[in-house]
């Protein structure tokens, strides 16, 4: 297997969905797409150290465009490389029947509140909803997409409302408190389509350097 330089993903180099010629290598792409992201500047991608990683809002991020994953990522940082109270990330998707049966063969949580209609009609909810801990991912999700390397440390959430099948959610992570040695507190919540929250709590987060290649 090869790496497709643009988004990170193994590609079958007997069996690719692109390729491009460039500098005499031959680079294999999993589909016309991201070929098409390297041939409109392929010296970003030849140069750079982990040339898959994903820059948002101009910062680079350890985050890799896996697949083509769906998601609206926003920072809002003073300094990129010295993280301060008041720095926030947020991420908002769709969270839908294909990411429910999806979490669902991945952790083998098949609880039929979230999977089967009839069942849950007949629970305290009236319908399906989502998986608390599916939801409560984008927070880990968004935690990613801060500058620098982060390390997810420990996490306190609060279910405050069920999580409607197909609606869209954003997850807020806002830094609340420097703590020592690398380390903060950060305010953690996702919000629904209409703004009202679904979960809550806080998380503290360890933010190492971005690693180069004298490190990896």
């Amino acid at each position: 297997m090869v790496v497709d330089i643009a988004c990170g993903m193994e590609v079958d180099p007997d069996d690719p969905g692109a390729t491009v010629e460039y500098r005499g290598r031959t680079y294999h792409f999993c589909s016309e797409g991201c070929k098409e992201h390297f041939e409109a500047d392929p010296e970003r991608y030849v140069e750079a150290d982990f040339p898959y990683l994903q820059e948002i809002e101009g910062i680079q991020t350890t985050r890799m465009p896996y697949g083509g994953t769906p998601g609206e990522f926003h920072l809002s940082v003073t300094d990129e490389h010295d993280l301060d109270v008041g720095d926030e990330v947020t991420l908002t998707r769709r969270l839908g029947d294909e990411e429910a049966e999806q979490f669902a063969k991945v952790t083998s949580d098949t609880n039929a509140l979230h999977l089967n209609d009839a069942f849950a009609a007949e629970t305290r909810f009236g319908e399906r909803i989502l998986h608390g801990t599916l939801v409560a991912g984008l927070i880990s999700a968004a935690l990613a997409a801060l500058p620098g390397m982060t390390v997810y440390l420990d996490q306190h959430l609060e279910f405050v409302a069920p999580a409607a099948v197909g609606d869209t959610y954003t997850a807020r992570c806002t830094i609340v408190d420097e703590l020592a040695r690398e380390r903060y507190r950060v305010s953690t919540r996702v919000e629904n389509g209409d703004g009202d929250i679904v979960i809550q709590g806080t998380a503290t987060i360890l933010v190492d350097e971005m690693p180069g290649p004298d490190q990896t």
